[in-house]
């Protein structure tokens, strides 16, 4: 459950009166910030997600190392505080260039200098996820909205402001997945799966043959690496709805890893997995095995790249593959055969073979991966 708009203003305000109360008593202040890195990252087998460790760094303000980042946290602290205050809800990049300006001072030399807040948008969402981290909220708690880009559609009804909106409705379209899902209530969903696809051309292609309709399901794409929101929403149908999610991605090392952030959660947004990661998504495809199996014509076939490669054996070291027999033959097998093809490769049998072979087949069957 969300926390209310007066316990997020309540919690950021205590994070700056843990600083006041520090510089009130004479104490140097500091902030004591989780650790964001892979280090600090941690497999949970038995909730099968990825999840932060326990190690803080304490950000002081009398460590010239470290006082930098700490006066820009203050100063993000400040500018979200002010647009809870206000009931605004800037975008993160409202928020870069709200707080980037050029401090002018004279250094020990007595030379006149100058310094940037912040010298790109990299630096300011850093310290906006240090803020996510030191308070237990989210940006979207925050109301800091981002670019969403997600789309959803099927037989389902959401209600967003007071309004009712039908996503079965949407005509040759689909709903835009905003960036405040948790504050969208789910009134009506009647479907037997989730279907979340990579590529949004083909996500296009199964909306307008009402894919979503004839097999009763809701589909969802996050046009590649999915977004936050897009994450959330699948999150929330799994979790609420208690749904089957399967997802469909390219065969290569890229298209795998998109399964995997969806399933395990990310290491850079390890502290978001609990509300993010869908523990029990399916992998229906496509896979290199299909290659064989579903006798793909030689012209679909793409020779896979250095790099292709060397990502593939980098997940093979992934524990949540590592866990699955199924996943590390699959890996082994694009390791060895050096090819990748696109989900457009089923195309070679029929450009409806996706929509009424593929996916029908392999839910019926259940040969998806986990």
């Amino acid at each position: 459950m969300s926390p209310s708009s007066e316990e997020v203003l309540a919690r950021l305000e205590q994070l700056a009166k843990s600083i006041y109360d520090q510089i009130q008593s004479g104490k140097p202040p500091y902030l004591d910030i989780p650790v964001r890195t892979l280090a600090n990252t941690i497999w949970d087998k038995k909730r099968k997600l990825l999840v932060l460790g326990p190690k803080t760094a304490k950000r002081e303000f009398f460590d010239i190392g470290e006082s930098k980042r700490f006066m820009q946290t203050i100063l993000m602290l400040s500018l979200i505080v002010r647009a809870r205050r206000e009931n605004d809800y800037p975008t993160i990049r409202d928020l870069y260039y709200t707080g980037k300006h050029t401090i002018y001072y004279v250094n020990e030399y007595g030379k006149k200098v100058s310094e940037e807040t912040w010298d790109d948008q990299r630096e300011s969402n850093a310290v906006i996820q240090d803020i996510e981290v030191a308070t237990g909220l989210l940006r979207e708690h925050m109301g800091i909205m981002h670019d969403a880009k997600g789309r959803i559609v099927g037989n389902m009804i959401i209600r967003s402001k007071g309004t009712e909106i039908d996503l079965s409705r949407m005509g040759s379209g689909a709903w835009g997945i905003p960036s405040n899902v948790d504050q969208l209530e789910i009134t009506k969903v009647e479907a037997d799966y989730v279907l979340v696809v990579e590529k949004g051309a083909i996500f296009e292609r199964l909306n307008e043959e009402e894919f979503w309709k004839k097999n009763k399901c809701i589909l969802v794409t996050g046009k590649g690496q999915p977004d936050r929101s897009t994450r959330r929403m699948v999150r929330r149908l799994w979790e609420e709805f208690d749904l089957p999610v399967y997802i469909l991605t390219d065969a290569d090392s890229y298209g795998y890893y998109i399964y995997s952030v969806y399933r395990s959660g990310s290491i850079s947004l390890s502290y978001e997995s609990e509300r993010l990661a869908t523990p029990e998504a399916r992998f229906l495809g496509v896979s290199t095995s299909d290659i064989e199996r579903y006798k793909i014509p030689k012209n679909y076939i793409i020779k896979a790249t250095e790099r292709d490669i060397k990502r593939a054996k980098e997940l093979m070291n992934y524990p949540w593959f590592k866990e699955s027999k199924r996943w590390m033959e699959e890996l082994q097998l694009f390791i060895e055969r050096g090819e990748k093809i696109e989900i457009e490769a089923l195309s070679g049998h029929g450009f409806k073979f996706l929509s009424n072979v593929y996916i029908p087949e392999k839910i019926a069957n259940k040969e998806w991966i986990i």
